[in-house]
């Protein structure tokens, strides 16, 4: 049984999300210990119990420690297979990280999915992201998966939908991705849900206005208003360049306005693109368990603690040795 300490590094759910996903993939039990240790609710939230419940669905798997609060959690996969998987998330829980979760396992055997929870939540990437910056990434390494968001869900109330498919990863394609020469275009998504249509139309111009400033290439944003549990909004936008695609994103609260979520969304992603590097800082580490897969080497505009953390767990379980370049909060190269 592989061992993982789970306060190492960034020490929250990344190292659980991973950590559970590789013993899916490579058939070896694991025990993962200290869960979010030195976090001020330490132990498992519902989000994270909620992806380890859909990876041991996915591989038949048995538990021990599956609760919310608990601190040690042993996991002993099954025999995998292609499986639709339903994640009720009861709450605003985040269903691009029980994606996270989900999809490197799901790689492998192929299947579907049906989530409720948060698609638009603070400290997790949106679904919007994951759909259309994450899964383009992933897609020039073989991984095709399809995804629709059938229905927004925000915090505190969640109920959102998410529903998908994956098909089994048949050609892995080893990943080049270091610099980015020139932006073909900007697009994005402003969405608006139990709240006026202009709310997301001024989301989608001030970005837009925003990116004009800086750079002289189309910029296409759409707006969509809907209808859930409860109000909120947000905007998701991203570059797509020679290489692959970098993005940016904000939410709209009570009080904000939404020239400021327009403007803030565009500038996380003009940050992002300053330093040239083909891959942003949200989709660094996200890209870490499929490169140990592929091999490749792809330049990063931050190396962050979820990063460095998704390569020792990685380490931990496939010998795979990791090459990073660069310090802790600034650009760098990764190379498997």
């Amino acid at each position: 049984m592989i061992v993982i300490d789970g306060s190492y590094g960034e020490g929250g759910g990344q190292v659980l999300r991973t950590a559970v996903a590789l013993s899916v993939i490579t058939g070896k039990a694991v025990r993962i210990t200290r869960i979010r240790a030195n976090r001020s609710n330490p132990g498992l939230r519902p989000q994270h119990l909620h992806g380890i419940l859909a990876l041991k669905e996915l591989s038949g798997a048995r538990v021990r420690g599956a609760r919310v609060g608990s601190t040690e959690l042993e996991f002993f996969p099954g025999r995998t297979g292609p499986r639709h998987i339903r994640v009720p998330i009861k709450t605003a829980g985040s269903v691009a990280l029980v994606l996270q979760a989900l999809l490197p396992a799901m790689a492998f055997t192929g299947g579907s999915f049906e989530i409720t929870g948060g698609t638009d939540v603070p400290w997790s990437p949106p679904v919007d992201y994951l759909k259309h910056v994450t899964l383009f990434a992933l897609r020039r390494m073989g991984v095709n998966v399809e995804i629709e968001v059938r229905r927004r869900g925000h915090y505190p109330k969640g109920g959102g939908l998410v529903v998908g498919r994956v098909e089994p990863w048949k050609e892995r394609r080893p990943l080049i991705a270091l610099e980015w020469e020139r932006i073909k275009r900007f697009k994005g998504i402003s969405h608006a849900t139990n709240l006026p249509a202009h709310v997301a139309e001024r989301q989608a111009k001030a970005a837009e206005e925003r990116l004009r400033e800086l750079y002289n290439a189309p910029v296409v944003i759409e707006t969509e208003v809907g209808r859930s549990l409860g109000p909120g909004s947000g905007i998701t936008v991203w570059a797509e360049t020679d290489m692959l695609r970098l993005g940016g994103d904000a939410l709209g609260k009570r009080g904000k306005p939404a020239e400021v979520v327009g403007r803030e969304a565009a500038d996380e992603l003009l940050e992002a693109l300053t330093t040239r590097a083909a891959v942003d800082r949200f989709l660094g580490d996200q890209l870490i368990p499929f490169l140990a897969f592929t091999g490749g080497k792809i330049g990063v505009a931050e190396i962050t603690s979820h990063l460095v953390t998704n390569v020792w767990v990685v380490e931990r379980f496939l010998g795979r040795v990791f090459e990073i370049e660069g310090e802790l909060g600034g650009p760098g190269v990764v190379a498997c």
